[in-house]
């Protein structure tokens, strides 16, 4: 009879888990399709896996060749960074497939690269005005604090007096109405516009709207010196995946949904714009981490992340993830199926819905994972912190048997899950202390403690359905593993993740409140606090960590002694 009961717990979660693995990747409505599929302009890096200008491996002519052709059929204009670098013969293979150009000259600190980079613009320009209509001097160098404003203005002067096409800067929209003398200087203001990086996040619902505020704040600005020149939105855009910042939320639909939004718009209204950009960039996540890598309409492997016109999958391989942790979860459960046939039916289905809890997870670790390991060292971690949550499951799955079938746990058994505990757990202080300090790019690792946080969730589970209570003691680590007492060792790792959550909150506010815009949005602390706070217990990825912490830490606080009877 139980073995009957077995079978329909089986059944009856594969069925649980299949609705809501559909549910949650049905395709969605994103907004208006993009015009003929086909955007304005596009920012084109042709940076494949394993070139990065950092390490100084750039593309090969063969590459922009064939990135080019990928994305004539995408945008009628792209724009570049620079004409070194490998660049070189990319207005050459632009004419070829019939793509305008915004050439870019890139300027940074030193004078003597400047002066190279301008020479060839000025030359490039002056030789493909068929393909570069436009040209701009310098990329965010004002931002990055480079050069001062004056030097900047300098080489701005140089270009145009040197070539024929109308020639501007760009960067972020607040350095223009910081250093207004640079609309004097420009044929064309170009502005950078993105709601997910400005120091007041702005929700996905909103960004579009708030481009335009922007759009118009500039224009008042430049109306206001008596200038009346066109301006280019010179980049927009936002992340497909990496960190939660207050309500700004990177997601496939989302960075879908923006740039149908955005190009709604400026199309309303006549501006022109500039999408970033064409593939996403792994060299971005040595200084951005994930969420710098991911901005491009094509992976890494030159395929598709979105559609623009459509409807809109977040993860369209959610069936064969499903298949996946499906598959993992039978051979877990084909361990313990004749055990399993001895229980009650209700702790059947605790330890049947652990297992497949346990197994999802491990399929979305890996995938998500690996899928933002962009390094060696990244992927050699991946395989360390996938084979270390694969050996947690086991070892819970252990001990919520023996939990459930009232059995005496192996001394081995409890010794193996501390020590694996352990490791999480200082892993954890390590994340949280460089979230807390310096975390403006680091995402929250919430898919590599799932889990060990889940886990202790599930013991608890486990212990009350075999003594039918609850008390306290049932929180010790002790008697979810059912090994030896705490250790001064155990309470001091409880003491700083505990901190941890704190140093976490203090971080992520600080950093909001620090920055310059909001500093002039919200002068004084006590107005810029409230608001600071409000956008960091928004973000869900935050709480979620802080919530992952917090378990991992409770086992091993302090309390009353005595210990489970199993």
């Amino acid at each position: 009879m139980r073995t009957t009961h077995l079978f329909f717990c089986l059944i009856f979660i594969l069925a649980v888990h299949g609705a809501i693995a559909w549910s949650l990747n049905r395709p969605q409505d994103a907004g208006v399709d993009v015009p003929s599929g086909k955007l304005r302009s596009l920012s084109f890096a042709p940076y494949r896996d394993g070139f990065s200008p950092i390490e100084e491996k750039f593309p090969l002519p063969e590459h922009i060749d064939a990135d080019l052709g990928l994305i004539a059929d995408k945008t009628h204009t792209i724009r570049t960074y620079s004409i070194l670098g490998g660049m070189q013969p990319t207005p050459e293979f632009a004419r070829k497939h019939g793509v305008e150009m915004i050439q870019g000259g890139w300027l940074g600190d030193g004078h003597a690269s400047n002066k190279k980079e301008i020479a060839a613009l000025i030359e490039a320009v002056n030789a493909h005005p068929d393909v570069i209509k436009r040209v701009l001097v310098g990329n965010e160098v004002l931002l990055r604090k480079d050069m001062d404003v004056d030097t900047l203005i300098g080489y701005i002067r140089q270009v145009k007096q040197a070539v024929k096409q109308p020639v501007s800067y760009a960067d972020v929209w607040s350095i223009y109405l910081k250093y207004p003398q640079l609309m004097q200087e420009v044929d064309f203001i170009t502005v950078h516009i993105l709601p997910y990086w400005e120091d007041e996040p702005v929700a996905i619902e909103e960004a579009a709207g708030h481009v335009e505020k922007i759009v118009q704040q500039i224009e008042a600005k430049a109306h206001s010196m008596g200038l009346n020149k066109p301006i280019l939105i010179g980049e927009s855009g936002w992340p497909a995946a990496g960190r939660q910042r207050g309500r700004a939320v990177p997601s496939v639909v989302n960075e879908t949904r923006f740039i149908r939004s955005l190009i709604d718009v400026v199309n309303r209204h006549g501006l022109d714009y500039n999408i970033v950009e064409a593939f996403n960039q792994p060299w971005k996540s040595h200084n951005e981490g994930v969420v710098g890598a991911n901005w491009g309409l094509l992976t890494i492997d030159r395929e598709p992340v979105f559609p623009l016109t459509g409807p809109v999958y977040e993860n369209p391989d959610w069936l064969g993830h499903f298949a996946w942790a499906t598959g993992l979860w039978l051979v877990m459960v084909a361990a313990y199926f004749k055990k399993l046939a001895h229980l009650p039916w209700p702790r059947q289905i605790v330890f049947l819905t652990l297992t497949q809890v346990f197994s999802v997870c491990l399929v979305t670790l890996a995938s998500f994972a690996w899928f933002t390991s962009y390094s060696l060292w990244q992927q050699a971690y991946t395989l360390l912190i996938i084979a270390a949550n694969g050996v947690l499951s086991a070892l819970l799955l252990q001990r919520s048997y023996a939990i459930l079938a009232e059995q005496s746990v192996a001394p081995t058994l409890a010794h193996r899950l501390r020590n694996t505990y352990l490791f999480f757990g200082i892993l954890a202080l390590y994340k949280t202390y460089s979230l807390a300090f310096n975390g403006r790019y680091l995402s929250f690792p919430v898919e590599q403690f799932a889990i060990p946080a889940l886990g202790v969730c599930g013991l608890i589970v486990c212990l009350c359905l075999a003594q039918r209570r609850f008390y306290r003691q049932m929180l010790r680590f002790d008697s979810l593993s059912g090994g030896d007492s705490q250790t001064p060792r155990d309470r001091l790792l409880a003491y700083f993740l505990s901190a941890g959550t704190l140093a976490v909150v203090i971080g992520e506010t600080h950093e909001f409140m620090a920055a310059y815009d909001f500093i002039q949005a919200h002068p004084g602390f006590s107005e810029g606090l409230p608001v600071a706070l409000g956008y960091t217990f928004y973000n869900q990825q935050l709480v979620a960590w802080l919530l992952c912490i917090l378990v991992l830490s409770i086992p091993f606080w302090p309390l009353r002694s005595g210990k489970a009877k199993i």
